[in-house]
């Protein structure tokens, strides 16, 4: 099987750097695929990407939002990885040339101070082990048509990431209520979406004890040094040439980005 899921992450990556959108991996490659496999084919793509000299900058959440985590029959969020080259600085540009059909999201960045382990893990561990929090602009890019995937799919795609804007402003866990941070998100100069903290399971804090606790199912942690995008607080809006897009955080500095083609 191993051989399977090396050649379902080969397909994946080369979408991706080739730049075009295909059919999703349970479509006609192989409709039997679990959740678990979707794992493997991830873990594969990871293996590809860090033989390449890619970096990962750490893993990131998705399905976060109770209603989502319903609506695609889950009871546990899915994770990523963010690597090096996915990340734009703040007020940079995101040229679409490099992407298929991107989306933008807003949510909560978390800067691991020390190594997190599980089962068990809570919120409040979380926080404890956090330096710092960032306010951030995910932008999602499903490998697959009109992201049109199910649980497994989107699993071995890397949970469709792609690229990420991070802010300039550190903001110490403590000093702030993560859950009642209030976001809204704009493309040139209209609001598109809002949200607050606890459309992540609460809290941001109680997907990273989550995410600990999926990794340590595995033998994994999270560790010191690890910047973790927590997930979505907004919907996802899709990008085009030329737009203008602002996160507004309460208690942070503005995220911004530019689209160009």
């Amino acid at each position: 099987m191993q051989g399977v899921y090396k050649e379902l992450a080969e397909y994946l990556v080369k979408a991706e750097t080739e730049k075009y959108e295909t059919q999703r991996v349970t479509a006609d490659l192989k409709s039997d695929l679990t959740v678990e496999e979707g794992y493997l084919v991830q873990e594969e793509i990871v293996k590809m990407k860090l033989a390449e000299g890619r970096k990962i900058i750490g893993p990131k959440m998705g399905l976060t939002s109770r209603a989502k985590m319903t609506q695609m029959n889950v009871d546990e969020p899915i994770y990523g990885y963010v690597f090096d080259y996915m990340l734009i600085e703040n007020g940079g540009t995101v040229h679409l040339s490099d992407l298929i059909h991107p989306k933008v999201e807003a949510e909560i960045a978390f800067v691991i101070g020390k190594d997190i382990e599980g089962p068990g893990i809570t919120g409040a561990q979380v926080l404890a082990a956090t330096d710092y929090v960032v306010p951030a602009l995910e932008i999602i890019d499903s490998r697959y048509e009109n992201f049109n995937f199910t649980l497994p799919d989107v699993v071995a795609d890397n949970a469709s990431t792609s690229r990420v804007v991070l802010g300039n402003s550190l903001k110490k866990p403590a000093t702030m209520d993560l859950d009642l941070v209030g976001v809204t998100m704009s493309i040139n100069g209209e609001i598109k979406e809002l949200g607050a903290g606890a459309a992540v399971l609460g809290h941001p804090a109680n997907s990273i004890a989550m995410l600990a606790n999926m990794l340590a199912k595995k033998g994994d942690k999270i560790r010191k040094g690890d910047v973790i995008l927590s997930g979505a607080i907004t919907g996802a809006v899709m990008l085009a040439d030329g737009d203008q897009v602002v996160g507004k955080f309460d208690g942070f500095q503005d995220v911004t980005f530019k689209v160009q083609a």
